[in-house]
């Protein structure tokens, strides 16, 4: 379709491209059109040349005039698809749940390394994707869509200025049951139960610390804590290491724990057995509560083994990172 023009009379003029088939019909005897596109001498048709008395050869135009009203507007048709494509918002809020980012590069190294299937897409700055060949031969391989940008779109991107050059859309990983968690667990085995422990760095030293001496499964409340992109890139890549397993209910599930020949080791910062007195079950669950005000009574009084860590006293307590540290050296120590 060309430019259309506002007639005098109120409707629209507007000018299409002839096709083969009218060109052959004007030919055959077909009237010919009337109009400026006639060139005629004579505006009514016909007409000569200007100062010659032979007959003028029509002129054969390209192009086909048609008037109609602004009401009668014809609508592109795009074959059934619109301009605007439908998003479910209820899909969409599905979805989001379903995917977090993950970005810093050893964290995103280690997350292609495990479980490349779970990227959905991919940003990077110019400076790490030579570090990043396999990964971006894999996703043009897939069909999974990659982005090469500035720092400044991949911040936005990430939604953090401590991206590390790069971030993964991925989706999330689903906790287990305890039943899927004792069908692979060994003769000695070591979990650790996190009671109201949310913050993202101390999440991510924490599997960091557990992925070195040999935690697989971590209890908390919310399997999606381990999967923040602050807690993975903490973690340095130890989170493809762990285990999220889901605890509704932390009674019932260290109850669980017990029943399949563990043994429940609480903690405190000012009470129980000295940790460099203690002996160490082969297999426990290690309960650890927020910084704050630690563990709850009712969990403390699971506790077939009750610890402390010894120390100055200058301070109230560890932070909770370094508490599981100190306290899985010990248990490695004595056990692996």
């Amino acid at each position: 379709m060309s430019d259309s023009l506002n007639g005098k009379n109120g409707k629209v003029k507007v000018m299409y491209v002839r096709g083969e088939d009218e060109k052959k019909s004007d030919k055959k005897g077909g009237k010919p059109r009337q109009g400026r596109d006639n060139r005629s001498g004579d505006r009514k048709g016909g007409g000569r040349d200007r100062g010659n008395d032979r007959p003028r050869k029509e002129y054969d135009s390209p192009w086909k005039t048609v008037s109609r009203g602004p009401s009668e507007e014809e609508k592109p048709d795009h074959g059934g698809i619109s301009g605007k494509s439908f998003i479910d918002p209820e899909q969409l809020r599905r979805q989001r749940n379903e995917e977090t980012r993950v970005y810093g590069e050893n964290a995103c190294q280690a997350l292609f390394a495990s479980r490349p299937d779970s990227i959905v897409r991919a940003w990077f700055v110019q400076s790490v994707t030579p570090r990043f060949r396999e990964a971006l031969r894999w996703m043009a391989a897939n069909r999974k869509a990659y982005h090469v940008v500035d720092d400044a779109e991949l911040a936005k991107a990430s939604g953090t200025e401590h991206h590390g050059g790069v971030c993964f859309l991925i989706k999330k990983r689903n906790g287990l049951d305890v039943s899927a968690y004792l069908q692979n667990a060994g003769d000695t085995d070591c979990v650790l139960a996190l009671e109201d422990v949310g913050n993202p760095h101390n999440l991510g030293g924490i599997m960091r610390t557990c992925a070195h001496f040999g935690v697989r499964g971590v209890i908390v409340q919310d399997a999606a804590l381990l999967e923040s992109g602050a807690a993975v890139r903490t973690a340095e890549g130890g989170a493809e290491h762990i285990q999220a397993i889901n605890a509704d209910g932390f009674d019932s599930v260290l109850e669980s724990f017990r029943n399949a020949g563990y043994r429940i080791v609480t903690t405190s910062s000012h009470k129980g057995t000295p940790l460099a007195k203690a002996e160490l079950p082969r297999k426990m669950v290690l309960v650890l509560g927020q910084e704050g005000d630690g563990l709850s009574d009712s969990l403390w009084r699971q506790g077939d083994l009750n610890l402390s860590i010894d120390g100055t006293g200058k301070v109230e307590s560890l932070n909770v990172s370094v508490a599981t540290g100190i306290l899985l050296s010990e248990w490695w120590r004595q056990n692996a």
